[in-house]
C-alpha cells in the first residue's frame, strides 16, 4: 500500500494513494505520524476519495520526531569524498522544517550556488525501540520513500560539522508516498538514481551500501530512542555534483528527479529565494 499526506481546502490530511486517487482517511487519525503509532496502516479503512490533481502533497511524514541521515554510505561516494573506511556510519541530522512535499520546489538560497542534488532511499520507523538488534531491525520499518538530501556544499563543507549546509529551508525534498514493504521485495536489488535535466546523475543499488539498513537501525538506536514516524535516509550514490569536473550545481529553472525501483518518482523543480 502507499500512504500519502497532503492539504486539501485548508486542511492538511493523510490517506491512501491508489493510481490518480486518494482516500482521505483524516477521520481515524489526524495526520500519518499518528496513524503509524496506533498501527492503522494495515487496516481496511474507507473514505472520501479525491482526485489526486485536487491535493498538495506534503512530505510524507510532515512532523517527524527525528530525522537522521547516514553519510558516504555507498562505496563509490566514499571514494569520490576521499573518506576512509570506518567501522560505524556516519551519522547528521537534518531539521523537520527543511523538508518539502512532491508538489513543493527545491529552493536555492540567496547565500550560495553550489547547491547538490543527493538522491537517497528513506526509511520510516513503524514501531520503536532502544538498542534494537540488527536481525531485528526490520520489524521496525513501517515503509520507505525517495528522499533528495539536497546541499549547500560550501556550508557544508564551512568546517569538519556539516550541519548548516544540509539544512536550509525547503531542501529536503521527501515523497511522494510512504511504501509498505510488501510492495518493495527484495531491497538489495532495489536502485537508487537521479536525474538532472532528464540526464541520469547517479545510479546504484542498496547492496552497494557500505552499512546496511538494518545495521544503521542497530547502531541508531543504541544512542537514540527510535519512535514512530522517525525518518533514516540511508545515503547517497557517486556521481553528487559537487565532485564532478567542473562540478554541477543545480540552478533555478532545473528538473531533479529521485527514482527508486519499486517505490516510486520524486520530481522536483528549483527555484531561486525571494
Amino acid at each position: 500500500m502507499r500512504f500519502v499526506s497532503f492539504h486539501h481546502q485548508d486542511r492538511r490530511s493523510w490517506g491512501r494513494l491508489v493510481g490518480d486517487r486518494v482516500t482521505d482517511l483524516s477521520a481515524f487519525a489526524p495526520d500519518l505520524k499518528t496513524a503509524i503509532e496506533q498501527d492503522l496502516l494495515g487496516t481496511s479503512l474507507e473514505g472520501p476519495s479525491l482526485k489526486r490533481q485536487d491535493v498538495h502533497l506534503l512530505p510524507v511524514i510532515p512532523n517527524p520526531g527525528k530525522i537522521l541521515c547516514v553519510g558516504h554510505n555507498y562505496e563509490e561516494h566514499r571514494v569520490e569524498t576521499g573518506r576512509d573506511r570506518t567501522d560505524h556510519p556516519s551519522i547528521f541530522v537534518r531539521f523537520a522544517d527543511t523538508l518539502i512535499g512532491a508538489d513543493d520546489p527545491i529552493v536555492r538560497p540567496k547565500v550560495s550556488s553550489s547547491l547538490d542534488y543527493e538522491a537517497e532511499l528513506a526509511v520510516v520507523i513503524g514501531k520503536g525501540g532502544r538498542h534494537i538488534q540488527a536481525e531485528h531491525a526490520m520489524e521496525h520499518v513501517v515503509g520507505y520513500s525517495c528522499f533528495n538530501d539536497a546541499s549547500l556544499r560550501d556550508w557544508q563543507w564551512h568546517t569538519r560539522q556539516f550541519t548548516p549546509g544540509k539544512n536550509f529551508p525547503a531542501t529536503g525534498a521527501f515523497g511522494p508516498a510512504l511504501v509498505t514493504p510488501d510492495e518493495v521485495g527484495n531491497l538489495e536489488a532495489v536502485r537508487v538514481e537521479s536525474y538532472l535535466n532528464d540526464q541520469r546523475m547517479q545510479s546504484a543499488t542498496l547492496d552497494h551500501m557500505l552499512f546496511s539498513i538494518p545495521a544503521v537501525i542497530a547502531y541508531v538506536s543504541a544512542f537514540t530512542p527510535l519512535n514512530p514516524g522517525d525518518v533514516i535516509a540511508t545515503g547517497t550514490p557517486g556521481g553528487v555534483g559537487a565532485k564532478r569536473n567542473p562540478p554541477v550545481w543545480m540552478k533555478p529553472g532545473d528538473t531533479v528527479e529521485v527514482r527508486i525501483s519499486g517505490i516510486g518518482s520524486l520530481v522536483s523543480q528549483v527555484i531561486q529565494e525571494g
